[in-house]
């Protein structure tokens, strides 16, 4: 059976558990070392400071000297007072021959030393740890000097090394109640970052989270939605591909948010499909404000292209707008051709001679007066003709009208002068002169287009009504239509510009169009001086 691992929480336990453990007994181990050497240096010297208060007493050096090693003498009674007082293992005074005058043992008066005496004989003082007669002991051994400076001998102090061992007992014990508390603090801190480790993610183990993250990265990467997230101090947290091929200006992520980005932010307010006009390119925005706890976390914003989408209604708006043309067409021509044909059926041919006269001389139904000659622009002025119509609206073509061209860019031209037409004929339709009127210009020059497009409107009263989604009417989808009109013309190379104000008219609206008529036909156009 295959034996399952360890969740995160239970590792970091037990890794914080080992570290503490063995940063505790390292500390405990290097505590133990620092306190013997501590306390070894500390006894050295007090038995240092024994032999030195011992060796200055008045007349012993003179004793040592002058007289023989008495196991009843003055030297042994001092010295086995000062043991005694001092709670010392033994004071020896030995002569510059290193024979013994004192100890604790009278039976070894008169014998050699059992240490080296050669140091203190020499002059000089040493603090040690040695073992001798009496056993391990920290020594202090200081030269014995006459009144002329002269050495004359040495003492030697030793404290048992029990002593030590005892003061390191109570100072070791200490040091392991402490070392016990703080491992068991540890442990206990470990545990509660374990848990509050497993809380943070939600129970999840690194796999898990990496599989979680890597599958999020997926969904987001694979819908074709641009998804954008901006936190409640302007700091983009998400930005996937999508996103920023929609952008022109694209966000870093954990970087500030760009202009472009606060502009499609706004006022944070909540957006379902909204349209923006992002670059050269038709945006629809959803909006949603993130909120936890009543704490607000930021803005989600998703992105959708919609300038394919806009170019195909473009296309299909022209398409349906020279079918309606044609349709009109064919159903007023099929009218006529049976009149005529019952003129011909009872053999009025003067009749019909002038009926076929007046056909040939009328314009199509529902078209303006008068024709331009290119289908794509007779049928859209033929359908908005219509649209207008139903409104209250009359379209007409201005006189000074004149396109001997056809175009090479029909998609483009019936955007820009589809939408000036429906802005025209909307304004009109609730304009103060009624019934409202749209008057068209279209004027040739090489392969440019001059479209002059005018209305008995109220006027525009918006500042920039290029702006996308600049409307008179507060309406999802509106403000968009000169908006296009005029990335179009621009596209081109060319332009859409409000035109000065006209007495008796509510606005004229100037675009121009390089280059979209055919130059087989176009004819040079001056216009007038």
């Amino acid at each position: 059976m295959k034996r399952r691992p360890l969740r995160l929480a239970t590792q970091t336990m037990l890794l914080q558990v080992v570290v503490i453990a063995v940063v505790a007994a390292a500390g405990f181990t290097l505590a133990t070392l620092l306190l013997r050497q501590e306390i070894e240096q500390e006894y050295e010297q007090r038995a240092l400071a024994i032999a030195r208060s011992v060796a200055q007493q008045p007349g012993l050096a003179e004793r040592v000297a002058t007289g023989a090693p008495d196991p009843d003498g003055e030297v042994q009674r001092s010295a086995e007072r000062v043991r005694v007082a001092t709670d010392a293992l033994f004071v020896v005074v030995a002569d510059a021959r290193g024979i013994r005058y004192s100890h604790t043992d009278p039976g070894l008066i008169g014998r050699v030393v059992s240490t080296d005496p050669s140091e203190p004989l020499a002059g000089r003082e040493v603090a040690t740890i040695e073992r001798g007669t009496l056993g391990l002991s920290a020594r202090g051994k200081v030269p014995l000097r006459d009144s002329s400076g002269t050495v004359v001998g040495e003492v030697s102090v030793g404290i048992h090394a029990d002593e030590l061992t005892d003061r390191m007992d109570v100072l070791l014990r200490a040091a392991g109640v402490f070392t016990t508390i703080a491992l068991g603090v540890g442990v206990g801190g470990a545990a509660l970052l374990a848990v509050r480790l497993k809380r943070r993610t939600l129970g999840l183990e690194p796999t898990e989270l990496a599989d979680l993250v890597r599958e999020q990265v997926a969904v987001l990467e694979g819908v074709r939605d641009g998804v954008l997230a901006v936190d409640a101090t302007g700091r983009v947290t998400v930005c996937t591909a999508q996103a920023a091929a929609l952008l022109t200006d694209s966000p870093t992520v954990g970087g500030p948010a760009t202009a472009e980005v606060l502009a499609l932010l706004e006022d944070g307010s909540p957006l379902t499909s909204g349209l923006r006009l992002v670059g050269e390119q038709v945006v629809v925005v959803t909006r949603r404000r993130v909120e936890r706890g009543g704490q607000d976390l930021g803005t989600v914003l998703t992105l959708r292209d919609h300038t394919n989408l806009d170019d195909l209604a473009r296309e299909l708006e022209a398409t349906r707008a020279l079918t309606d043309a044609l349709r009109a067409q064919a159903h007023e021509h099929t009218n006529r051709l049976h009149a005529l044909d019952g003129l011909l059926h009872l053999g009025d041919v003067g009749r019909a001679q002038t009926y076929l006269r007046e056909l040939t001389a009328t314009t199509a139904l529902g078209a303006p007066e008068g024709r331009v000659g290119d289908p794509y622009l007779d049928g859209l002025l033929a359908a908005k003709s219509a649209v207008a119509s139903e409104a209250g609206v009359t379209v007409r073509l201005g006189e000074d009208t004149w396109v001997p061209g056809q175009l090479t860019s029909p998609l483009d031209t019936v955007t820009v002068l589809g939408n000036l037409l429906d802005n025209a004929i909307r304004a009109a339709s609730t304009g103060a002169e009624q019934p409202g009127w749209v008057e068209v210009s279209l004027l040739a020059e090489d392969r440019d287009l001059h479209v002059y497009v005018a209305d008995s409107g109220d006027g525009v009263s918006i500042a920039d009504p290029f702006e996308a989604g600049a409307s008179t009417k507060d309406e999802p989808g509106r403000g968009l239509g000169l908006a296009l009109a005029l990335r179009t013309a621009r596209h081109h190379g060319g332009d859409v510009r409000l035109g000065p104000a006209v007495p008796g008219r509510g606005a004229v609206f100037v675009a121009e169009l390089p280059g979209v008529l055919s130059p087989a036909t176009a004819l040079s156009w001056e216009a007038p001086a």
